[in-house]
This record gives structure tokens, sequence and C-alpha cells, in this order.
């Protein structure tokens, strides 16, 4: 991203191959729309190549780089006038399955939908702390960076954020 701050913009496309799936993934999590997503990586590597100058080097290109992708995400859903996607499939690509048999993996799925109402039930914060946290991965302390808030405050989020989870899967689980 140095390179690319002074000025050897090709260098832009290296630091693309590297994170499009993660930032895909990232999309893709918070709005469960593909065209969408992919619009979303392409906007954030326009404003990483509009705004290279404020990158100052100092902390994670990632970090950095989350920054913009939240910013993004939050005025593609401005422009809209929309919430992003309540129809949250495919959850259990994401998280895989162990070879269950059918009967176990018709529990799974099951299981998975529930997962994907209470997850649509969640307000926008929580669901994107749930998606860096648990599915992308992604450390409290860049969490934190990437929120602007201590890695402390992170853990809060993520433990709150997870109880409202587990509340509304049981809320649902029982009224299925």
């Amino acid at each position: 991203m140095l390179k690319v701050k002074d000025g050897q913009v090709e260098q832009l496309g290296l630091l693309f191959e590297r994170y499009k799936k993660i930032l895909f993934g990232f999309f893709y999590n918070m709005n469960k729309d593909r065209d969408l997503s992919e619009d979303l990586v392409q906007n954030v590597f326009e404003r990483i190549l509009k705004y290279r100058k404020g990158f100052k080097g100092d902390g994670e290109f990632k970090v950095w780089m989350f920054h913009i992708a939240r910013n993004v995400n939050i005025d593609a859903f401005r422009k809209q006038g929309r919430l992003p996607g309540e129809d949250l499939q495919n959850w259990d690509e994401k998280l895989g399955d162990d070879g269950a048999n059918h009967e176990q993996q018709m529990a799974h799925s099951e299981e998975m939908k529930i997962l994907e109402m209470a997850m649509a039930r969640l307000d926008r914060e929580k669901r994107e702390v749930i998606v860096l946290s648990k599915i992308d991965g992604m450390k409290y302390k860049h969490i934190g960076d990437l929120m602007r808030c201590t890695e402390g405050a992170v853990k809060v989020k993520v433990f709150r954020a997870m109880q409202a989870l587990k509340k509304e899967y049981l809320k649902i689980q029982a009224a299925v």
C-alpha cells in the first residue's frame, strides 16, 4: 500500500487480488447479495485509490481497508434506502458440513435456517461484529481499531451480540 500511496498505482492490482475474497465475504455476510457485494468490493478499491494519501502506514492496511469497507457498506444502504437483506441463506455453505448423514443434515439445515432468521433480526452493528469476529475470524484488537474502540469494548460488543443472537434464536425455535 505504501507503494500505491507513493504513486505506483499499478500495485493496487496486487492488493485487489490479495483482499478481494475477504472483502466479498464481508459484504456478502452483511447483505446476502452477490452482485451488490461484487460492486462494493470494486467501490472499496476505488476509494483506496482515491484516498491513498490518507494511508499513514502506522497501522495494518487490512484495518484501514475495513474502515473504508464499512463506510462503503453504510453508504450503499443509505443510497438504496433499505437495510441489508433479510434473506441470510447459504450460511451452511459458509460454515461447512462435516459429512453428517441425511437426518443430521436435515436437522443442521433447520438449525441454519433458524440461525439465519435470528441473524436477520439483529441490528447492523451486532450482525457486523459477529461476522467480523466469528465468521471472518478477525482479532478483537483489529475490530477495535476498525470500530475505534478498545479491545475490551469489542469483547463486550461480541458478548452482547452473541447474547442477542441466542435470544432471537430461542424465540424463533420456540415458535417453530
